[in-house]
């Protein structure tokens, strides 16, 4: 028979990795007003300013600020559950402008997050040679979601000397 605490501890720890797994938050999730499309906001960012949106997608780079920090973000559309779906389906790049210390450390270039702000205009900046308008979103919520793990099968069946099948 197993100790009350130690399955306390058991329902503890399965709650808090529930939690851990989750999306956005619902009190974030219902703060959401804005309603359009990524390439909607980039073509037109200023009637939206003040709205809240929800956009996810893959860190391309973290600047540490004066004041705060800068993701630079590969906007990816979003499943279900918020989590930015990890394919070719980019509609452009938008800034995440935090007041507060993000650790490089934490957000390297690859990071899967999704990001509830506050839509505060855009930025004209070059990605080369190219002149780019880039929404700019001050951060209510930032989900970074973990590294997807391969879940095909582990086994094969076979016949012969290196031969699968």
């Amino acid at each position: 028979m197993i100790p009350s605490i130690t399955k306390g501890l058991l329902a503890a720890s399965f709650v808090i990795y529930l939690v851990g797994c989750g999306g956005i938050s619902k009190e974030a999730r219902s703060q959401v007003t804005y309603t359009g499309t990524f390439a909607e906001l980039q073509a037109s960012p200023d009637p939206h300013i003040g709205q809240i949106a929800i956009f996810g997608g893959k860190v391309i780079s973290v600047q540490v600020l004066d004041k705060g920090t800068e993701l630079t973000i590969l906007q990816l559309e979003l499943d279900s559950s918020d989590r930015p779906m990890n394919n070719d389906q980019s509609k452009g790049r938008f800034l995440v402008l935090s007041n507060q210390f993000l650790d490089p450390a934490l957000y390297p270039a690859g990071t899967l997050v999704t990001v509830v702000g506050k839509i505060k205009g855009s930025q004209e900046r070059a990605i080369g040679q190219m002149p780019y308008r880039y929404p700019i979103i001050e951060p209510i919520e930032i989900k970074k979601w973990p590294m997807e793990t391969d879940t095909s099968p582990r086994f094969h069946f076979g016949i012969g000397v290196g031969k699968t099948f």
